[in-house]
């Protein structure tokens, strides 16, 4: 552990896992940051590809704390590890594989010091391998219980621009109050990785926080997708974990209203998936979803509880078209044509 003396504002929670190919550029473009008052909380999943060899002798100039798992806890519980241990007002969430531009907390925190209003805020995103397309831009949530992140895929020239109010942010490049990450409970350490920032987000919505996506704020991040979750365990924990997003979050008067277009979305998954020879992955996903519903019911009860939000205003940062969902991919192959004809 290196010298704690210098005063922190920003508390910057890394979790790694396996992240020998990426580690040393996310500590780089960090050191490289015009912003110098935070610490680096650097918590290990258990990795044993060497990524942590000699990490704080290597980078001197960073306040930088590392807390080493002996296994594979998920995403979601070494981020609250981090949480916990870390000292500043804000929570910098970032992964492994995205690197911050060096202006990067520079502008979040002047985006949280103009907007008190907002207590979290999202990133904008850039694939790091395909640099003229965006990764994200803030998440988008559906009344149906899908998500995605905004304009994944589309002409990073040409979207993302403005600042603008999101429903949540990518929890791969997002900045949390750490007060308000702590008392909603952090992540939901039971969804392990995928939708856990979602729930978050709906969590924190439900008390009355609000989220602003800031586009100067910009990473460069080598994960990708909308819904493109490819390999068996991104599918299984995406399509599990997003009933149970729905079904401990949606208050009693959305819940009713949107049930049926949330069932529909699990019967387009299965139709679709079972299909193309994936089948046996959604069904368990969901079987899994169900087996855990009394634990979710019991979460609900609590989360429901201290509720504050305005139901109409929750329900506006909602989208509800009803195809929406099942247009992302042509969605953003179309703008990205259109783009290179222009």
């Amino acid at each position: 552990m290196s010298n704690f003396d210098p005063p922190v504002h920003i508390s910057v929670v890394l979790v790694t896992w396996n992240s020998a190919a990426t580690l040393a550029r996310c500590l780089d473009c960090l050191a490289a940051q015009t912003r110098k008052d935070f610490e680096v909380v650097l918590v290990d999943n258990g990795s044993t590809d060497g990524c942590l060899d000699e990490v704080e002798s290597r980078w001197p100039g960073l306040t930088l704390r590392v807390e080493c798992l002996e296994s594979n806890r998920g995403f979601a519980v070494a981020n609250n590890i981090g949480a916990r241990l870390a000292r500043g007002k804000w929570l910098a969430l970032l992964n492994s594989d995205a690197f911050p531009e060096p202006n990067w907390l520079e502008q979040l925190l002047q985006a949280a010091e103009n907007n008190l209003e907002f207590t979290f805020f999202a990133s904008r995103q850039i694939q790091a391998n395909a640099n003229s397309l965006l990764d994200g831009a803030g998440d988008a949530f559906h009344v149906s219980g899908l998500a995605w992140r905004r304009y994944a895929g589309f002409p990073a020239d040409q979207f993302g621009l403005e600042p603008e109010e999101v429903f949540s942010p990518c929890a791969a490049a997002g900045l949390y109050s750490r007060q308000a990450f702590l008392q909603v409970g952090g992540f939901d350490e039971d969804f392990f990785s995928y939708l856990e920032d979602v729930d978050l987000g709906f969590r924190l919505r439900l008390q009355g926080h609000r989220c602003l996506y800031v586009p100067g704020a910009v990473v460069h991040h080598i994960g990708s997708g909308t819904l493109g979750v490819k390999s068996d365990f991104a599918l299984y924990h995406f399509h599990r974990n997003l009933v149970w997003v729905f079904v401990q979050n949606m208050p009693s008067s959305q819940f009713w209203k949107y049930l049926p277009a949330h069932l529909l979305a699990n019967l387009v998954y299965l139709v679709y998936h079972t299909l193309c020879g994936r089948g046996k992955i959604l069904w368990r996903a969901k079987w899994d979803a169900l087996r855990g519903l009394p634990r979710v019911l019991r979460k609900r009860r609590e989360i429901q509880s201290q509720r504050s939000a305005n139901l109409v205003d929750l329900e506006r940062m909602m989208l509800k078209g009803l195809f929406q969902p099942y247009q992302l991919d042509y969605r953003a192959k179309k703008a990205d044509k259109v783009s290179s004809l222009v």
